[in-house]
């Protein structure tokens, strides 16, 4: 009896949304409208919409759209030892770095943050050669449309392209993530603070600090004083320090604190990473 509801449970479903796109729509305007009614009708949940409607609006961006630009990027010297460039590693958590060689627009590959491990358990070495642990580099130019960015990442197994711009100098970075998160919405990874909380301790010293803890909640955690007349948010308060809305990687310094931004988007900021400074 219940594989025969479950049947006919899907089959009404089906109906409906056949019933919906009825009058077949003749452009992209029209099919999100169907999509749209769809979700008032609950043949669609939010979060489907959403996606699907990403999905239709990735075709419309290019990579310049999404990219880290390259004065944020973060990049490793092909002649710098790993005591020079673990520091900046451990800071940025990434999982995939550029490495250049003589200036920026000159990347010889891409070192992933897993083939330094073996070095955990040496001593370093004097022949020590980061191009013997690099992979090749992957580069797109900026007008490259995401749909068939994310078509090429699928297909050959990368997740981080180089974006060069029309003089063949390097204008950022984009990867897959920066793709996939045009469709599905921001994407939580290890480094993320957990749902209930505001405020996670990094092994460093350091904290991430979601953007919307209230002001009142992060006195409280750092025991300090900031006022809350102007901003309710961290992240209403970092914004005014900066005096725009800020990219990913752009710091800037309250108090006795300097803020990193990890994730933003074109509407506001997500996430910060919090050094307390000594004075």
């Amino acid at each position: 009896m219940s594989e025969d509801r479950s049947s006919n449970e899907q089959k009404s479903w089906l109906n409906k949304l056949t019933q919906a796109f009825a009058h077949e729509p003749k452009n992209r305007q029209e099919l999100l409208e169907v999509l749209r009614e769809a979700h008032q009708n609950k043949l669609l949940d939010s979060e489907a919409l959403a996606i699907v409607e990403g999905a239709i609006q990735v075709a419309d961006l290019q990579v310049r759209d999404i990219m880290v630009p390259r004065s944020q990027m973060i990049s490793i010297k092909a002649n710098q030892m790993p005591k020079e460039f673990l520091p900046s590693i451990i800071e940025a958590a990434h999982s995939r770095y550029p490495v250049v060689g003589e200036s920026l627009d000159d990347v010889i590959g891409i070192l992933l943050a897993k083939d330094l491990l073996p070095l955990v358990m040496l001593d370093e070495q004097p022949s020590f050669n980061i191009k013997d642990l690099l992979r090749p580099a992957t580069f797109v130019p900026e007008s490259k449309r995401l749909n068939v960015l994310l078509r090429e990442f699928r297909a050959n197994h990368n997740h981080m392209a180089v974006v060069i711009d029309e003089y063949g100098g390097v204008a950022g970075l984009v990867t897959i993530e920066d793709v996939l998160e045009q469709i599905v919405g921001d994407i939580e990874d290890e480094h993320d603070v957990e749902e209930d909380s505001y405020v996670k301790p990094l092994p460093s010293g350091d904290f991430l600090v979601k953007a919307l803890t209230p002001i009142d909640n992060f006195n409280e955690a750092f025991a300090c004083e900031f006022s809350d007349n102007e901003f309710d948010t961290v992240g209403g308060l970092v914004m005014s320090a900066f005096g725009h809305l800020p990219k990913r990687n752009e710091v800037t310094e309250i108090g006795e604190f300097r803020f990193r931004v990890l994730n933003a988007d074109s509407r506001r900021i997500h996430l910060l990473r919090l050094t307390p400074l000594e004075r």
